[in-house]
């Protein structure tokens, strides 16, 4: 690891350079199996977004209550931020309305496409004379009754085949005679051969052929194109099988852009700031721990730009709780740099030699470090599984920031520590904050309290 070590420091290095600052930089993931440009996303309360209003409707006799509302949002949250970080904002209003608030999106139809239809999905079956429908296209489910609803999904992912093609795998729930798996394995292993139609509201959102009998109820849909499914698609369909059915349909009725409930002006005083106090911090731990401190200030900027590339890879997006999240995160990341420099210092006094004492100094505060941030990550990660939606942005922030704290911490500060005490220029007790009258540089390059020279041969 001590070859290695700067090897990957400078390489991550690099690559956080590129993603921060190069404009034209892309990934793979966009719509259409193609490419997503990369950029830095800003919540509501920072750039603004489109609002989007619903109503939901009541079925034959059936009105939706409280309850309905509640399961309704949830629903329509999880499929505008199915990966937790866009941060929308979805909440009810009256006894009929559901909002939606999300970040950046300027075009109603953007919301319709990650929302989806929103009504009834249905597994059914296309009788052997029929040809199977188009994706997209409407089908008459009174003359083609469904198998069974999507309520019989359990769960749906992104997954692959034996050659590797992207497929989408879901499973059944079991459980009774009635039950999507069982119901699922008797119609397969009479129609082989045969196609079977996903539909929402009724369009077809899949049409694809049964090749074998699936008695299990793990179900797995393959594409016929190079590679399987696009990347897109995939993640489209897995969205209806795990988010389709809502208790009762909603329309839209509704949208408009809303603007920033804080503005650009405020995110450029929050910046600000959190500049202004990293820089504090940076002058403390230079004053105070001299050499290292200078260290620990480097990787803190080097810290700063791998985050900062992470949030526009995935993306995150970044409202004031997300910032919040990462300036603890910088907090956390001075603590762990202060445990070891003032070990190190412990262990100098001790009269052990600069690089021994370096070395003693990480592995006696590595422990007290790997408890301070897994007992954070555990908080945020139940933050992230159960929070509301900016909740979870915080969280999702917070997560990063310590983790990648760690690295900067204890990797790239010891890689560094380690290059610069073999130096002759940095034997010298003032760069440690310790007292000369301690400090003697020995003949074979190391450097050790006066009390053990004295003491030893």
């Amino acid at each position: 690891m001590r070859k290695t070590g700067p090897i990957i420091i400078v390489v991550i290095g690099i690559l956080a350079l590129i993603v921060d600052f190069y404009p034209r930089f892309s990934l793979p993931g966009g719509p259409d199996g193609g490419s997503r440009r990369i950029e830095t996303k800003l919540g509501l309360d920072l750039e603004g977004g489109l609002r989007v209003e619903y109503l939901v409707q009541p079925v034959e006799d059936r009105t939706p209550g409280p309850a309905d509302l509640a399961v309704i949002r949830n629903i329509v949250e999880r499929r505008v931020n199915q990966y937790g970080v866009s941060e929308p904002i979805v909440t009810t209003q009256g006894s009929d309305r559901v909002v939606v608030e999300i970040p950046g999106v300027d075009d109603p139809e953007a919301v319709r496409q990650l929302v989806g239809q929103t009504g009834r999905l249905d597994f059914v079956p296309i009788p052997v004379n029929e040809t199977p429908p188009v994706d997209g296209t409407q089908i008459d489910l009174g003359k083609w009754p469904p198998l069974f609803s999507g309520d019989q999904v359990e769960s749906a992912t992104i997954g692959t085949n034996e050659t590797g093609a992207r497929t989408v795998d879901f499973i059944l729930r079991g459980g009774g005679a009635d039950s999507g798996a069982e119901l699922f394995a008797r119609h397969t292993r009479d129609h082989v051969g045969e196609y079977f139609a996903i539909a929402l509201d009724s369009f077809v959102i899949s049409a694809p052929r049964i090749n074998q009998e699936i008695p299990t109820g793990q179900v797995q849909i393959s594409s016929g194109g190079l590679g399987g499914f696009p990347q897109q698609e995939a993640e489209n369909l897995v969205t209806v099988l795990k988010f389709g059915s809502l208790p009762f349909p909603i329309l839209e009725i509704s949208n408009e852009n809303v603007s920033a409930t804080l503005g650009r002006e405020f995110l450029t005083r929050s910046l600000v700031a959190g500049a202004i106090g990293i820089l504090l911090v940076m002058a403390f731990m230079i004053i105070h721990y001299r050499l290292p401190g200078v260290v620990a200030s480097a990787a803190l900027i080097y810290y700063t730009l791998v985050v900062f590339a992470i949030f526009r890879l995935v993306p995150v997006t970044l409202t004031l709780a997300g910032i919040a999240g990462f300036v603890l995160s910088v907090g956390m990341a001075v603590d762990a740099n202060i445990l070891i420099f003032e070990r190190s210092r412990e262990e100098l006094r001790l009269g052990k030699s600069l690089p021994a004492a370096i070395e003693a100094g990480f592995a006696r505060a590595w422990t007290s470090i790997l408890d301070s941030n897994v007992s954070s990550l555990i908080t945020a990660t139940i933050l992230f599984l159960f929070g509301s939606s900016v909740i979870k942005g915080f969280a999702l922030v917070l997560i990063i920031g310590v983790l990648t704290s760690m690295f900067s911490a204890i990797t790239l500060t010891r890689t560094i520590l380690r290059i610069i005490v073999a130096q002759d220029w940095a034997r010298k007790a003032r760069l440690y904050g310790v007292a000369e009258s301690e400090f003697v540089a020995r003949p074979s390059g190391r450097s050790a309290l006066r009390g053990e020279a004295r003491g030893r041969v």
